[in-house]
Protein backbone atom coordinates (compact mmCIF):
# COMPACT_ATOMS: atom_id res chain seq x y z
CA UNK A 1 0.00 0.00 0.00
CA UNK A 2 1.25 3.55 -1.15
CA UNK A 3 2.24 5.62 2.02
CA UNK A 4 0.49 8.81 2.36
CA UNK A 5 1.78 11.86 1.18
CA UNK A 6 3.67 13.98 3.69
CA UNK A 7 2.00 17.36 4.26
CA UNK A 8 5.17 18.87 5.41
CA UNK A 9 7.10 17.88 2.42
CA UNK A 10 8.59 20.60 0.31
CA UNK A 11 6.44 19.89 -2.56
CA UNK A 12 3.37 19.92 -0.45
CA UNK A 13 4.81 23.53 0.89
CA UNK A 14 4.85 24.59 -2.58
CA UNK A 15 1.82 23.36 -3.83
CA UNK A 16 0.25 25.43 -0.92
CA UNK A 17 2.33 28.54 -1.65
CA UNK A 18 0.84 28.18 -5.28
CA UNK A 19 -2.52 27.39 -4.36
CA UNK A 20 -2.66 30.43 -2.35
CA UNK A 21 -1.03 32.59 -4.85
CA UNK A 22 -3.93 31.21 -7.05
CA UNK A 23 -6.57 32.43 -4.53
CA UNK A 24 -5.19 35.52 -3.93
CA UNK A 25 -5.44 36.61 -7.92
CA UNK A 26 -8.74 35.01 -8.26
CA UNK A 27 -9.52 37.17 -5.60
CA UNK A 28 -7.81 40.78 -7.57
CA UNK A 29 -9.32 39.34 -10.02
CA UNK A 30 -12.92 39.32 -8.59
CA UNK A 31 -12.13 42.76 -7.50
CA UNK A 32 -11.49 44.15 -10.19
CA UNK A 33 -14.47 43.14 -12.10
CA UNK A 34 -16.56 44.78 -9.56
CA UNK A 35 -14.63 48.18 -9.63
CA UNK A 36 -15.41 47.76 -13.17
CA UNK A 37 -19.02 46.87 -12.78
CA UNK A 38 -19.48 49.66 -10.30
CA UNK A 39 -17.64 52.80 -12.25
CA UNK A 40 -19.87 51.49 -15.17
CA UNK A 41 -22.91 51.60 -12.83
CA UNK A 42 -21.87 54.92 -12.19
CA UNK A 43 -21.20 56.34 -15.99
CA UNK A 44 -24.75 54.65 -16.60
CA UNK A 45 -26.04 56.13 -13.78
CA UNK A 46 -24.31 59.49 -14.20
CA UNK A 47 -25.61 60.11 -18.18
CA UNK A 48 -29.24 58.97 -17.31
CA UNK A 49 -29.23 61.40 -14.69
CA UNK A 50 -27.45 64.46 -16.94
CA UNK A 51 -29.57 63.31 -19.51
CA UNK A 52 -33.10 63.68 -17.41
CA UNK A 53 -31.41 67.00 -16.66
CA UNK A 54 -31.19 68.55 -19.90
CA UNK A 55 -35.15 66.93 -21.07
CA UNK A 56 -36.16 68.79 -18.02
CA UNK A 57 -34.47 71.94 -19.15
CA UNK A 58 -35.58 71.67 -22.60
CA UNK A 59 -39.35 71.41 -21.25
CA UNK A 60 -38.74 74.46 -18.83
CA UNK A 61 -37.48 76.19 -21.65
CA UNK A 62 -40.35 75.72 -24.23
CA UNK A 63 -42.63 76.09 -21.49
CA UNK A 64 -41.29 79.85 -20.73
CA UNK A 65 -41.38 80.31 -24.44
CA UNK A 66 -45.32 79.07 -24.63
CA UNK A 67 -46.06 81.39 -21.43
CA UNK A 68 -44.27 84.11 -23.26
CA UNK A 69 -46.34 83.75 -26.77
CA UNK A 70 -49.74 83.32 -24.82
CA UNK A 71 -49.06 86.30 -22.10
CA UNK A 72 -49.41 90.07 -23.22
CA UNK A 73 -46.31 92.12 -23.20
CA UNK A 74 -46.90 94.96 -20.71
CA UNK A 75 -47.12 98.63 -21.98
CA UNK A 76 -47.41 97.51 -25.60
CA UNK A 77 -49.08 98.83 -28.00
CA UNK A 78 -51.10 98.00 -30.89
CA UNK A 79 -52.18 99.14 -34.62
CA UNK A 80 -54.23 97.41 -36.73
CA UNK A 81 -55.40 97.38 -40.68
CA UNK A 82 -52.14 98.52 -41.80
CA UNK A 83 -52.21 99.34 -45.18
CA UNK A 84 -49.44 97.20 -47.20
CA UNK A 85 -49.08 98.84 -50.69
CA UNK A 86 -45.52 99.20 -52.31
CA UNK A 87 -44.78 102.74 -52.44
CA UNK A 88 -41.44 104.82 -54.28
CA UNK A 89 -41.96 108.08 -52.13
CA UNK A 90 -41.87 109.00 -48.60
CA UNK A 91 -44.36 107.87 -46.10
CA UNK A 92 -45.65 109.94 -43.34
CA UNK A 93 -46.21 107.15 -40.73
CA UNK A 94 -48.34 108.13 -37.83
CA UNK A 95 -45.86 106.69 -35.38
CA UNK A 96 -42.12 106.67 -34.98
CA UNK A 97 -40.48 104.03 -35.38
CA UNK A 98 -43.42 103.63 -37.84
CA UNK A 99 -44.67 99.37 -37.19
CA UNK A 100 -46.68 99.09 -40.56
CA UNK A 101 -48.08 100.79 -43.39
CA UNK A 102 -47.28 101.44 -47.21
CA UNK A 103 -43.80 100.67 -47.36
CA UNK A 104 -40.56 100.46 -50.39
CA UNK A 105 -40.40 97.30 -52.29
CA UNK A 106 -37.58 96.61 -51.36
CA UNK A 107 -37.05 95.07 -47.86
CA UNK A 108 -34.19 95.90 -45.34
CA UNK A 109 -31.59 93.02 -44.24
CA UNK A 110 -32.94 91.98 -41.13
CA UNK A 111 -31.17 88.62 -40.84
CA UNK A 112 -29.71 89.66 -37.29
CA UNK A 113 -28.37 92.51 -39.08
CA UNK A 114 -27.31 95.87 -37.06
CA UNK A 115 -27.04 99.16 -38.49
CA UNK A 116 -25.05 101.72 -36.92
CA UNK A 117 -26.44 104.72 -38.77
CA UNK A 118 -30.50 105.26 -39.26
CA UNK A 119 -32.03 103.58 -42.05
CA UNK A 120 -34.61 104.21 -44.83
CA UNK A 121 -37.96 103.46 -42.67
CA UNK A 122 -39.94 102.22 -45.41
CA UNK A 123 -37.44 99.86 -46.47
CA UNK A 124 -37.78 98.30 -42.35
CA UNK A 125 -41.25 98.34 -42.70
CA UNK A 126 -41.09 95.63 -44.93
CA UNK A 127 -38.76 93.77 -43.07
CA UNK A 128 -41.60 93.90 -40.33
CA UNK A 129 -43.98 92.87 -43.10
CA UNK A 130 -41.97 89.75 -42.88
CA UNK A 131 -41.67 89.26 -39.49
CA UNK A 132 -38.31 90.55 -38.32
CA UNK A 133 -38.02 92.83 -34.77
CA UNK A 134 -36.62 95.95 -35.29
CA UNK A 135 -34.43 97.27 -32.16
CA UNK A 136 -34.00 100.86 -31.86
CA UNK A 137 -32.59 103.34 -29.93
CA UNK A 138 -31.84 107.36 -30.06
CA UNK A 139 -28.67 109.23 -28.16
CA UNK A 140 -30.10 109.10 -24.28
CA UNK A 141 -29.79 104.62 -24.39
CA UNK A 142 -27.09 104.12 -22.59
CA UNK A 143 -23.24 102.21 -24.60
CA UNK A 144 -24.13 99.42 -22.08
CA UNK A 145 -27.79 98.66 -23.53
CA UNK A 146 -27.03 99.43 -27.33
CA UNK A 147 -24.21 96.54 -26.87
CA UNK A 148 -26.28 93.93 -25.13
CA UNK A 149 -29.13 94.53 -27.20
CA UNK A 150 -26.51 94.51 -30.39
CA UNK A 151 -25.47 90.92 -29.44
CA UNK A 152 -28.90 89.83 -29.08
CA UNK A 153 -29.70 91.01 -32.43
CA UNK A 154 -26.89 89.53 -33.94
CA UNK A 155 -27.99 86.28 -32.42
CA UNK A 156 -31.39 86.31 -33.77
CA UNK A 157 -32.20 85.92 -37.63
CA UNK A 158 -35.23 87.95 -38.55
CA UNK A 159 -34.03 90.93 -36.49
CA UNK A 160 -32.61 94.23 -37.29
CA UNK A 161 -31.12 97.02 -34.93
CA UNK A 162 -30.76 100.85 -36.00
CA UNK A 163 -30.35 104.22 -34.19
CA UNK A 164 -34.09 106.53 -34.72
CA UNK A 165 -32.76 110.24 -33.59
CA UNK A 166 -36.30 111.21 -33.46
CA UNK A 167 -38.10 108.45 -31.53
CA UNK A 168 -39.09 109.67 -28.06
CA UNK A 169 -38.35 106.86 -26.00
CA UNK A 170 -34.50 105.89 -25.09
CA UNK A 171 -34.68 101.84 -25.98
CA UNK A 172 -38.01 100.50 -28.12
CA UNK A 173 -38.89 97.33 -29.91
CA UNK A 174 -41.19 96.86 -33.34
CA UNK A 175 -42.96 94.15 -35.08
CA UNK A 176 -45.78 94.81 -37.37
CA UNK A 177 -48.55 96.23 -35.72
CA UNK A 178 -46.70 96.16 -32.32
CA UNK A 179 -44.75 98.57 -30.24
CA UNK A 180 -43.12 98.77 -26.51
CA UNK A 181 -40.73 101.11 -25.23
CA UNK A 182 -37.94 99.26 -22.45
CA UNK A 183 -36.09 100.44 -19.52
CA UNK A 184 -33.38 98.30 -20.39
CA UNK A 185 -31.75 95.58 -22.31
CA UNK A 186 -31.91 93.45 -19.05
CA UNK A 187 -35.80 94.34 -19.11
CA UNK A 188 -37.90 90.76 -19.33
CA UNK A 189 -40.19 92.61 -22.08
CA UNK A 190 -36.99 92.24 -24.24
CA UNK A 191 -36.78 88.49 -24.53
CA UNK A 192 -40.78 88.46 -24.56
CA UNK A 193 -40.94 90.82 -26.83
CA UNK A 194 -38.21 88.66 -29.50
CA UNK A 195 -39.97 84.82 -28.20
CA UNK A 196 -43.98 86.08 -29.54
CA UNK A 197 -42.49 87.95 -32.35
CA UNK A 198 -40.51 87.05 -34.30
CA UNK A 199 -41.97 85.26 -37.45
CA UNK A 200 -45.04 85.56 -35.02
CA UNK A 201 -48.89 85.44 -35.48
CA UNK A 202 -48.56 89.26 -36.44
CA UNK A 203 -46.79 88.69 -39.07
CA UNK A 204 -48.30 89.12 -43.03
CA UNK A 205 -45.70 87.42 -45.04
CA UNK A 206 -44.12 84.77 -42.63
CA UNK A 207 -41.19 83.03 -43.99
CA UNK A 208 -40.16 85.62 -46.52
CA UNK A 209 -36.96 86.77 -47.03
CA UNK A 210 -34.72 88.55 -44.78
CA UNK A 211 -31.57 88.76 -46.78
CA UNK A 212 -31.38 89.96 -50.56
CA UNK A 213 -32.68 92.97 -50.03
CA UNK A 214 -31.19 96.57 -48.87
CA UNK A 215 -27.83 96.62 -47.01
CA UNK A 216 -26.85 100.30 -45.63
Amino acid sequence: MASAKNPNSPAAARRAKLEEARRKERARERRGRLITIGASVAVVLALVAGGGYLVYQANEKDKKEEQARNSPVAGERTWKDLKQNHVETKVDYPMTPPVGGDHSQVWMNCNADVYTEEIPKENAVHSLEHGAVWVTYNDKASEADVKALTEKVKSTPYSLMSPVKDQKDPLMLSAWGKQVTVDSASDARVNQFFTKYVQGPQTPEPGAACTGGLDK
